[in-house]
Protein backbone atom coordinates (compact mmCIF):
# COMPACT_ATOMS: atom_id res chain seq x y z
CA UNK A 1 0.00 0.00 0.00
CA UNK A 2 1.48 3.66 -1.15
CA UNK A 3 0.52 6.45 1.05
CA UNK A 4 0.14 9.59 -0.78
CA UNK A 5 -0.14 13.23 -0.03
CA UNK A 6 -2.82 15.40 -0.48
CA UNK A 7 -3.34 19.00 -0.06
CA UNK A 8 -3.57 18.32 3.76
CA UNK A 9 -1.41 17.11 5.71
CA UNK A 10 -3.77 14.38 7.55
CA UNK A 11 -5.82 13.52 4.57
CA UNK A 12 -4.31 10.64 2.82
CA UNK A 13 -4.60 9.25 -1.03
CA UNK A 14 -4.09 5.30 -0.50
CA UNK A 15 -2.69 3.43 -3.19
CA UNK A 16 -3.24 -0.49 -3.07
CA UNK A 17 -0.79 -2.89 -4.65
CA UNK A 18 -3.06 -4.99 -7.92
CA UNK A 19 -2.77 -7.84 -9.02
CA UNK A 20 -4.14 -8.77 -12.32
CA UNK A 21 -4.55 -11.05 -15.47
CA UNK A 22 -6.95 -12.12 -17.71
CA UNK A 23 -8.90 -13.32 -14.95
CA UNK A 24 -9.81 -10.23 -12.78
CA UNK A 25 -7.71 -9.00 -10.25
CA UNK A 26 -7.18 -8.84 -6.55
CA UNK A 27 -6.43 -6.93 -3.60
CA UNK A 28 -6.12 -6.03 -0.05
CA UNK A 29 -8.43 -2.76 0.67
CA UNK A 30 -7.62 -2.58 4.41
CA UNK A 31 -5.09 -4.52 6.71
CA UNK A 32 -4.64 -3.16 9.82
CA UNK A 33 -1.03 -4.01 10.16
CA UNK A 34 -0.13 -2.02 6.88
CA UNK A 35 -2.50 0.88 8.03
CA UNK A 36 -0.62 1.27 11.51
CA UNK A 37 2.59 1.82 9.45
CA UNK A 38 1.48 3.78 7.26
CA UNK A 39 0.28 5.80 10.65
CA UNK A 40 -3.59 4.82 10.67
CA UNK A 41 -4.57 3.18 13.31
CA UNK A 42 -7.87 3.52 13.61
CA UNK A 43 -10.66 0.75 14.66
CA UNK A 44 -13.49 0.92 12.28
CA UNK A 45 -17.13 0.28 13.83
CA UNK A 46 -19.49 0.45 10.66
CA UNK A 47 -19.34 0.14 6.70
CA UNK A 48 -21.63 2.03 4.53
CA UNK A 49 -22.24 1.58 0.92
CA UNK A 50 -24.28 4.01 -1.30
CA UNK A 51 -24.94 4.41 -5.08
CA UNK A 52 -25.65 7.43 -6.96
CA UNK A 53 -26.22 8.90 -10.15
CA UNK A 54 -24.31 11.47 -12.65
CA UNK A 55 -24.22 14.64 -10.87
CA UNK A 56 -25.35 14.36 -7.55
CA UNK A 57 -23.56 15.85 -4.83
CA UNK A 58 -23.56 14.44 -1.09
CA UNK A 59 -21.86 16.70 1.48
CA UNK A 60 -20.35 18.36 2.93
CA UNK A 61 -21.48 15.84 6.16
CA UNK A 62 -19.55 15.81 9.71
CA UNK A 63 -20.73 14.45 12.87
CA UNK A 64 -20.16 17.29 16.05
CA UNK A 65 -20.40 15.03 18.80
CA UNK A 66 -19.49 11.48 17.60
CA UNK A 67 -16.62 12.78 14.55
CA UNK A 68 -16.03 9.96 12.14
CA UNK A 69 -12.82 8.69 10.56
CA UNK A 70 -13.92 7.09 7.07
CA UNK A 71 -11.89 4.93 4.74
CA UNK A 72 -13.31 5.58 1.62
CA UNK A 73 -13.29 4.12 -1.77
CA UNK A 74 -15.50 3.77 -5.09
CA UNK A 75 -16.64 -0.03 -6.44
CA UNK A 76 -18.15 1.20 -9.61
CA UNK A 77 -17.98 4.30 -11.28
CA UNK A 78 -16.00 7.74 -10.31
CA UNK A 79 -16.37 10.71 -8.16
CA UNK A 80 -14.72 14.47 -7.56
CA UNK A 81 -13.72 13.74 -3.37
CA UNK A 82 -13.78 16.76 -0.76
CA UNK A 83 -12.74 16.76 2.90
CA UNK A 84 -12.24 19.63 4.40
CA UNK A 85 -10.61 20.33 7.89
CA UNK A 86 -12.54 21.78 10.87
CA UNK A 87 -10.20 21.16 13.77
CA UNK A 88 -10.09 24.63 15.12
CA UNK A 89 -7.11 23.96 16.92
CA UNK A 90 -5.65 22.17 13.99
CA UNK A 91 -3.08 24.81 11.74
CA UNK A 92 -4.62 23.42 8.90
CA UNK A 93 -8.30 24.84 9.44
CA UNK A 94 -10.40 24.79 7.30
CA UNK A 95 -7.98 23.60 4.41
CA UNK A 96 -9.51 21.39 1.68
CA UNK A 97 -8.19 18.41 0.16
CA UNK A 98 -9.48 17.02 -3.26
CA UNK A 99 -8.81 14.31 -5.42
CA UNK A 100 -11.09 12.16 -7.71
CA UNK A 101 -11.53 8.11 -6.65
CA UNK A 102 -12.80 5.24 -8.95
CA UNK A 103 -12.90 1.68 -9.83
CA UNK A 104 -10.49 1.91 -12.09
CA UNK A 105 -7.30 2.91 -10.26
CA UNK A 106 -8.86 1.12 -6.71
CA UNK A 107 -7.46 4.32 -4.67
CA UNK A 108 -9.03 4.81 -1.44
CA UNK A 109 -8.55 8.04 1.42
CA UNK A 110 -8.43 8.28 4.85
CA UNK A 111 -9.82 11.12 6.68
CA UNK A 112 -9.63 11.53 10.03
CA UNK A 113 -11.98 12.65 12.75
CA UNK A 114 -12.62 16.20 12.56
CA UNK A 115 -13.36 16.24 8.80
CA UNK A 116 -16.30 17.54 6.73
CA UNK A 117 -16.83 15.03 3.73
CA UNK A 118 -18.48 14.86 0.33
CA UNK A 119 -18.09 13.66 -2.97
CA UNK A 120 -19.64 14.61 -6.20
CA UNK A 121 -20.38 11.75 -8.93
CA UNK A 122 -18.98 12.20 -11.82
CA UNK A 123 -19.66 8.94 -13.85
CA UNK A 124 -23.26 7.77 -15.06
CA UNK A 125 -23.21 6.20 -11.39
CA UNK A 126 -21.06 5.30 -8.87
CA UNK A 127 -20.82 2.90 -5.50
CA UNK A 128 -18.99 4.18 -2.69
CA UNK A 129 -18.36 2.60 0.34
CA UNK A 130 -16.56 3.74 3.26
CA UNK A 131 -15.84 2.36 6.60
CA UNK A 132 -16.35 4.67 9.99
CA UNK A 133 -14.63 4.92 13.07
CA UNK A 134 -17.91 5.80 15.17
CA UNK A 135 -21.38 5.12 14.74
CA UNK A 136 -24.01 6.94 12.56
CA UNK A 137 -25.47 9.34 15.07
CA UNK A 138 -28.06 11.66 13.31
CA UNK A 139 -28.32 13.97 16.00
CA UNK A 140 -25.28 14.55 15.89
CA UNK A 141 -25.20 15.48 11.88
CA UNK A 142 -23.79 18.79 10.74
CA UNK A 143 -23.61 20.00 7.04
CA UNK A 144 -21.10 22.26 5.74
CA UNK A 145 -21.95 24.13 2.69
CA UNK A 146 -20.64 22.20 -0.22
CA UNK A 147 -20.24 26.20 -2.73
CA UNK A 148 -18.91 28.30 0.51
CA UNK A 149 -17.25 30.89 -1.22
CA UNK A 150 -14.33 30.50 1.92
CA UNK A 151 -13.46 27.07 0.56
CA UNK A 152 -13.15 28.27 -2.95
CA UNK A 153 -13.88 24.15 -4.24
CA UNK A 154 -13.26 23.95 -7.47
CA UNK A 155 -16.06 21.43 -8.37
CA UNK A 156 -16.25 19.88 -11.45
CA UNK A 157 -19.61 20.90 -12.23
CA UNK A 158 -21.38 21.00 -15.52
CA UNK A 159 -24.70 22.80 -14.32
CA UNK A 160 -26.21 23.10 -11.07
CA UNK A 161 -25.29 19.60 -8.85
CA UNK A 162 -28.63 17.24 -7.53
CA UNK A 163 -28.87 17.80 -3.67
CA UNK A 164 -30.61 16.44 -0.87
CA UNK A 165 -32.70 19.00 0.65
CA UNK A 166 -30.39 18.48 3.95
CA UNK A 167 -27.47 19.31 1.96
CA UNK A 168 -29.26 22.53 0.18
CA UNK A 169 -29.09 24.04 3.97
CA UNK A 170 -25.71 23.70 4.67
CA UNK A 171 -24.02 26.32 6.42
CA UNK A 172 -21.38 28.32 5.58
CA UNK A 173 -17.85 27.51 7.50
CA UNK A 174 -18.34 30.68 9.24
CA UNK A 175 -21.37 29.44 11.02
CA UNK A 176 -20.87 26.09 11.58
CA UNK A 177 -20.29 23.82 14.18
CA UNK A 178 -16.44 22.81 14.28
CA UNK A 179 -14.03 20.83 16.71
CA UNK A 180 -12.36 22.07 19.31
Amino acid sequence: MEAIATQHPDVLLLRPRVFGDARGFFFESYNRKVFAELGIDAEFVQDNHSRSARGVLRGLHYQISQPQGKLVRVVAGEVFDVAVDLRRDSPHFGRVATFRLSAETHDMAWIPPGFAHGFLVLSDYAEFLYKTTDYYAPASERCLQWNDPALAIAWPLEGEPLLSAKDREGLPLAACEVFA
